[in-house]
């Protein structure tokens, strides 16, 4: 899943792609680099980030998928079941739905869904946030998410355990470690850990300060990685082209050789 942002904002790539033809060609970047899927919003959710009306996300996002969708399978990342509605309208196959709250502009249209996990909201997340068991409650919660998917008749549903979404450095590692937890689940799992903080954290020198976005490219990398080699359906990316090789990789080294020879 490749990341197309229509925002001025967001944490990586702010403003980059705000214009609709400059979001659109990118899009087509992406495309060519070996994305699978394109996953458009109009409203950051970076830790802060300040809320966009509804009029201005349509105002960013529909053309954009209007433009995208004959090429490429296309993911709407909103929080608004209206934006939701009318960008399926406008071509969206799937909605990745952050607060796991849009279940039924899902089964209304017959989109995908991917339900994640979010402590708070995206202007509070980060202040303070707290698990007694992590992996154990965004399970749960997950699940529970899922199930009344199902129930409502949803047929192709993802769990995403919201990296960085309301949790610490260390929250993080334990959900990434626990992924096959997830997986075993059955339900199919989305991952986004692309140049986020926790990245830069774990990646800095002993005692140095956290590393800047433009330095997070490897450590992006081997994080999505280690998510395919546990099994995860998609992972969310800003650097398709590079994450698109690496799962050519995992995807040999994980199937069945058998007696072939490898060259």
């Amino acid at each position: 899943m490749g990341v197309v942002n229509v925002t001025p904002d967001s944490f990586y790539d702010g403003g980059n792609h705000f214009d609709t033809d400059e979001a659109i060609a990118f899009g087509h970047q992406l495309i060519n680099d070996g994305a699978d899927i394109l996953d458009i919003g109009g409203e950051s959710s970076r830790p802060g980030a300040t809320p966009v009306d509804e009029v201005e996300e349509f105002r960013r996002v529909l053309p954009v998928i209007r433009g995208l969708s004959p090429y490429c399978r296309v993911s709407i990342d909103t929080m608004k079941l209206n934006v939701a509605r009318a960008a399926v309208e406008a071509g969206a196959t799937m909605i990745n739905d952050i607060t796991s709250t849009l279940h039924e502009v899902a089964a209304e249209t017959g989109a995908a869904i991917s339900l994640m996990h979010m402590q708070g909201s995206p202007q509070s997340m980060q202040d303070r946030p707290h698990y007694d068991d992590v992996v154990g409650e965004v399970l749960d919660y997950l699940v529970r998410a899922a199930t009344r998917a199902i129930h409502l008749g949803i047929k192709e549903i993802y769990i995403d355990p919201g990296i960085g979404f309301g949790k610490t450095t260390s929250h993080n590692v334990a959900l990434l470690h626990a992924l096959p937890r997830f997986v075993a689940t059955g339900f199919s799992v989305l991952v986004g850990t692309s140049r986020k903080r926790f990245i830069g954290q774990i990646a800095a020198p002993a005692g140095s300060s956290p590393l800047e976005l433009d330095e997070r490219f490897e450590g992006s990398l081997a994080s999505a990685t280690w998510a395919m080699s546990c099994g995860v359906s998609m992972v969310r990316v800003h650097d398709v082209k590079a994450t698109a090789q690496a799962a050519r990789i995992v995807g040999e080294l994980s199937g069945d050789m058998g007696d072939e020879e490898v060259a």
